[in-house]
Parts: C-alpha cells; structure tokens; sequence
C-alpha cells in the first residue's frame, strides 16, 4: 500500500506503559511536560510536511526555516532536569521493540545499519535480530545537540523560537563543537567521566534528514530503503506498525521518555479506532486524545490516563 493510504501518529509519556502516553501535537509551540520521580522534562517533536494526526496540525515549523537545519526532516529536542545525578555512560538513547522484527527486516538492512553508523552515529549499537530488538547509542554522542545550562529548581520555559545550540555551562575539557564532542564521547572512559547533575539543565536535540516519515522510507546516501514496501500487510496480522525512541538509564533501567511514531491505516483495520487512536493489547493501551495545553504526567497516575494540569493552569 502507498504511504497516503496512512496516518501518522506520534505519543509520548515517561514510561513503555501506553496507558501512560498522552497524543502529541506535531510541531506546536507548546512541549509535553513530563514529570516522573527521575527527571522533569518537556518534549517536542518536529516533522517537515507533516500530514499525520491530530488532523489540522500544522504541515512544518520554523524549526525548518532555521540555517541548521534546512535539510532536517524531522527533530525530537527536549530539556531534562535530573532528579538525582546519572552517570554519563548510563543514559542511551535510542530505539527498541517489544517483539521480534527479523521477519519484517527488509533485504540490505545489514548494509543500511553500516551506513547509518558510518553516517549519523558510530556509537549505536544492537541487534535487530533478537527477540527484543534494540538499536541504542550513548546519549552523549547520538544527540546531534547538547546544552548544559545553569542548576536550577525547575525546568527554563519553553521558547520554541530559541533553536537549540551546542555549548553552555560546566562542560570542562569536552570540545565547544558538536561534532568534535560526538567524537570525544565515543570514548567510554570520557562518558564514564561526565555527569548528569542533579538540578542542571540539559538541552537535547536528535535530528536527520534521513528518515521520511512522510514516505515511510529511509534515505541515507547511495541507498534508499522504501520502509513501506516491506510491511507486513496480511490480513491475520494486520497491527498498527510501530516505531519508538526512548531515553534511558541502562544501568538501572529508568526511563525518562518514550516517544512512539505509529502508522494507522485509514481504513481502520489494522485496529485504530475511529480517532486514529490504538486500542488493544497491553502495548497497544487506548489513549486520551488532548488539546494543544502544556500537561504533566505525573508517574502515569492521575485522571484520564495520567494526564494533570499545571497547577498555575486551574483556577
């Protein structure tokens, strides 16, 4: 089937429980705020000619207008303020899967993932042929930004017009540039030396303009792997078809967010409901559809899901 025969949605929340995921609104201006016992974070998620759901959003963001990102198709940036101090070596960001892909991985995987470690980040590591596929890096060196910011008692607000920059406070002999910093994180004895501070601010941003999620294809250079095309499409195993990013303590397994981009046929049978939304089996939780508001999830308990307003935001 072609990609217009799909809707794309993307979730998000602090934990795999899809209970606990809250329907994020592509490209506005206002982050999802997260609020869990390990760290406060607000989350944005930007994709170039958006044509996904909630319908009305908006198709693009200044984010693509900025020199920096021109080429970009899509961005997830977040601020982080740790609750109690991480290890650098310990948070990794990257992609995961509760079950089994090999069946659906497409002929010349093996060469894309060479390619996407030679290109975007020779620090991801996995195995794609496992049972619970993983593709994870450092988050040190897979972010394309970092910003280390002041120690604070709450997260800055969100100025979606301030395009996240490489640098800050704090860093002491790690390089200024992003690139040479990717680099010099590579090193495992560099990550194991860097903290994430307890009441410090990081800024996050992990961005390509390789993967199309318009088009469902990956487009790396010399190789384009039309993602689509190798979906599994039999009507006995017709399921929404999923693709998650996570930030995460490998040492202790805390996760700090989840983010979920999911195709949703749009003639309802791969189980979407009428709202796009997924229902179904545990991993597969019915979500709370919500405004463009600035929420909290509080650890994923609370009313309607999890989801609780800002105390400044009831009257």
């Amino acid at each position: 089937m072609a990609a217009s025969n799909y809707y794309l949605q993307v979730t998000a929340g602090p934990s795999y429980d899809r209970s606990t995921h809250r329907l994020l609104n592509v490209n506005s201006t206002t982050p999802l705020f997260i609020s869990q016992p390990h760290a406060d974070i607000n989350l944005s998620v930007k994709i170039q000619n958006y044509r996904g759901l909630p319908e009305g959003s908006p198709a693009t963001s200044r984010y693509f207008s900025h020199p920096s990102h021109l080429n970009d198709q899509y961005s997830i940036s977040f601020t982080l303020l740790p609750k109690q101090s991480i290890r650098g070596d310990n948070i990794i960001f990257g992609n995961d899967f509760d079950n089994p892909i090999r069946d659906r991985l497409p002929p010349g995987f093996n060469a894309a993932f060479k390619i996407v470690k030679w290109v975007i980040d020779p620090g991801l590591e996995g195995d794609a042929y496992s049972d619970t596929p993983y593709l994870y890096g450092p988050a040190l060196s897979s972010l394309n930004i970092l910003r280390v910011g002041e120690r604070r008692g709450e997260l800055p607000e969100w100025r979606d017009e301030e395009i996240a920059e490489e640098g800050g406070e704090e860093r002491g002999k790690v390089p200024a540039d992003a690139g040479a910093r990717r680099r010099w994180f590579l090193r495992e004895e560099e990550r194991t030396n860097w903290v994430f501070e307890s009441g410090r601010v990081y800024w996050g941003d992990f961005f390509n303009g390789y993967l199309d999620f318009n088009n469902f294809a990956l487009r790396l250079p010399g190789f384009t792997l039309p993602i689509i095309k190798y979906l599994d499409m039999r009507q006995e195993t017709l399921r929404p078809h999923k693709l998650r990013y996570v930030l995460k303590n490998r040492e202790t397994g805390d996760v700090y967010f989840v983010v979920v981009f999911t195709m949703l046929r749009k003639d309802g049978r791969d189980g979407g409901d009428e709202g796009g939304f997924v229902s179904g089996s545990d991993d597969e939780a019915a979500l709370v559809s919500g405004s463009d508001d600035e929420v909290v999830l509080v650890n994923g308990k609370g009313e309607k899901g999890g989801f609780v307003p800002r105390e400044d935001d009831v009257d």
